[in-house]
């Protein structure tokens, strides 16, 4: 991670999916948060609104983080490794993802969170560089640099496996937002 540096070129010039995009997805909620969500990448609704996780899962992930008593206006920060929606909501390409991490970095260090969620699989290859099964990793805090971070399950996940039966991936996630809450409440 090269955290010390600002990105050296406008985001137009690195993004190639930022030529078929109406809008570039930066984020939303508040930027002096001890808690940082990242995503995948912009779907239609985020593209159409310019904010990330405000379509179906954005929804399900706000009430989630409410249910455990997290303000989605005051305590998290919301960003994507990709800012540009790829076409047809598909998986950003690994190009993609490269040419988007200086931006990502940057947000990193300027909003420095103390806590970091990586929602679904995308996001935990692209910071933790680790090529793994999500199912494996989510709910176990994991340091990196300096920061606590813990996958979960991405919303849109829980949207098609919605059992709220005990060790299913409903119950489980809100069991992680239940430890992110402890957390963030004890630092």
């Amino acid at each position: 991670m090269n955290k010390n540096s600002a990105p050296d070129k406008d985001f137009s010039e690195v993004c190639n999916l930022s030529n078929s995009i109406n809008k570039i997805v930066v984020s939303r909620g508040n930027p002096l948060a001890k808690l940082m969500i990242i995503g995948e990448a912009p779907g239609a609704k985020e593209e159409e609104l310019g904010e990330p996780f405000v379509g179906r899962s954005g929804k399900l992930l706000d009430k989630l983080l409410q249910n455990v008593g997290i303000d989605i206006n005051q305590d998290v920060y919301f960003c994507n490794v990709v800012k540009c929606r790829p076409p047809q909501n598909r998986r950003p390409t690994k190009a993609e993802i490269q040419e988007n991490l200086p931006w990502l970095y940057q947000q990193i260090k300027l909003v420095n969170p103390r806590v970091i969620v990586l929602v679904g699989a995308t996001a935990l290859e692209a910071i933790l560089k680790i090529k793994s099964r999500i199912s494996i990793l989510r709910g176990k805090w994991i340091d990196w640099e300096d920061r606590l971070v813990m996958p979960v399950f991405h919303p849109s996940y829980l949207l098609r496996n919605p059992s709220k039966e005990e060790g299913k991936p409903m119950s489980l996630t809100k069991s992680d937002f239940l430890k992110i809450k402890e957390k963030i409440d004890f630092l």
